[in-house]
């Protein structure tokens, strides 16, 4: 579930800090009611941008099979795993 604060609590940034780890997810701060910022762990950011550059590859790697511009499936998955350290 996410976490919703108000930007008053911004005060308290040792709390805010430990809220965002210990959810793994996103604290989103609020202004007048209205959606202002995001504030998240390094480590939940960082997960995240590697999902995101992943999916961004898969769709790459869709266009190019749509261009018909295709390579060894097994090169692929090497060449992705020592980019990702998987």
């Amino acid at each position: 579930m996410p976490k919703i604060i108000p930007i008053k609590e911004l005060k308290n940034t040792s709390a805010i800090s430990e809220m965002c780890h210990e959810s793994n997810e996103p604290v989103f701060v609020t202004k007048n009611g209205y959606g202002d910022m995001v504030f998240m762990s390094m480590e939940t950011y960082e997960a995240r941008e590697k999902k995101y550059q992943i999916y961004h590859d898969i769709e790459v790697s869709e266009q190019q099979i749509a261009q018909g511009q295709v390579k060894d499936a097994k090169m692929a998955l090497s060449e992705m795993r020592s980019k990702y350290g998987l």
